[in-house]
């Protein structure tokens, strides 16, 4: 069981790191500025220490973190929508992922500092004088560069995965439960973290409802739906572990990757043509605009035959909307509307 060390410790241990490296950096411990805030939350020191598991592994908090630096679109959104932004140092993430002004937590965005529109590394963190990364394998983390866990813990640097990306035994394989109650409970241990529980289970309670509420309306005949990421050669898409799985599921759809015991994966278009998907949902995002992805989708001669393609019913979700991310319950009722529209004008394109 890892227990996590005090800010004012991993302070200590990144000023350290920071003059071995002759980065003429100092770390100072800022203590009254951040027990100003402490009360904001995660204040209350009779709640701590308290022990969570994350991916399978125990860490204990002595208290909440204090300077947190998350990667990526829809785990920064999770610590928004837990009203953790002073807890947090700063964000990274591509500037490629949709309008951030037309957003719920668009106050958040404006206060939390954008510290980098390109990959999180080891050098970024440090400069942040971070006391904790929320990333996840293939959102942030990766072995490829040393950016591990493992790695941070070595420089006093705590980390908490996301658990959409939990890897399942499997080789590199991610997914350890449905998409949607990796959000729950990323949304609960978080609570627990930073004394917000009240305030997670509300959300939980919310998302839960509106998705009930989604699901209950759902057509009695599912369209098979195929969740097309990007690639040209080979789609990427969406296995089991991954946001898009219960996002069609629960909208009323037939989601056909489902037997693919995996998060984001590459598969063949001969697989595509195989299952014959009445509805195609692309995730916008990336260099490659949405409109791109359908003129390629209506143009690609091996698709012609596909019934989502005959029909011309292909749906649009922001990339937001499809990881793990409180933009999930939304994106179920949407896709849901567009669901029922389906049946209900039976095979006329759209």
């Amino acid at each position: 069981m890892t227990r996590l060390r005090t800010p004012a410790t991993v302070a200590a241990s990144l000023a350290l790191v920071l003059t071995v490296a002759g980065c003429g950096a100092s770390v100072s411990d800022d203590k009254d500025k951040r027990d100003g805030k402490a009360t904001a939350a995660g204040g209350k020191g009779g709640h701590y220490p308290v022990t969570i598991t994350n991916c399978g592994t125990e860490t204990t908090y002595d208290k909440a973190p204090e300077r947190v630096v998350t990667n990526d679109v829809g785990i920064t959104e999770i610590m928004f929508a837990l009203g953790l932004e002073d807890r947090m140092a700063g964000y990274v993430m591509p500037d490629d992922k949709g309008d951030l002004n037309a957003v719920p937590y668009k106050d958040a965005y404006d206060k939390v500092p954008w510290l980098s529109k390109r990959e999180i590394n080891r050098e970024l963190v440090l400069d942040a004088r971070a006391d904790l990364v929320f990333a996840g394998w293939n959102y942030g983390f990766r072995e490829s560069e040393g950016f591990t866990p493992a790695a941070l813990k070595k420089l006093g640097v705590g980390s908490y995965l996301l658990t959409e990306s939990c890897r399942n035994g499997a080789g590199k394989a991610r997914g350890v439960m449905s998409p949607l109650d990796a959000l729950y409970t990323d949304l609960r241990t978080l609570g627990k973290i930073f004394d917000v529980e009240e305030r997670a289970e509300k959300l939980v309670r919310d998302y839960q409802r509106q998705i009930a509420d989604a699901a209950a309306r759902a057509p009695k005949e599912r369209p098979t739906v195929f969740l097309y990421d990007d690639g040209r050669d080979k789609p990427f898409t969406s296995g089991k572990y991954a946001g898009p799985h219960d996002i069609i599921t629960k909208a009323g759809g037939d989601h056909v990757m489902k037997d693919l015991k995996d998060s984001w994966v590459t598969v063949g278009w001969e697989t595509v043509v195989e299952r014959d998907p009445e509805v195609i949902v692309i995730n916008d995002y990336g260099g490659t605009s949405a409109e791109q992805k359908k003129r390629f989708l209506l143009d690609y001669p091996p698709l012609a035959g596909v019934s989502a393609i005959k029909n011309k019913r292909i749906f649009t979700l922001d990339y937001a909307d499809l990881v793990e991310s409180p933009r999930n319950a939304a994106a179920v009722t949407a896709l849901g509307d567009y669901l029922r529209s389906v049946r209900r004008d039976g095979n006329r394109p759209r």
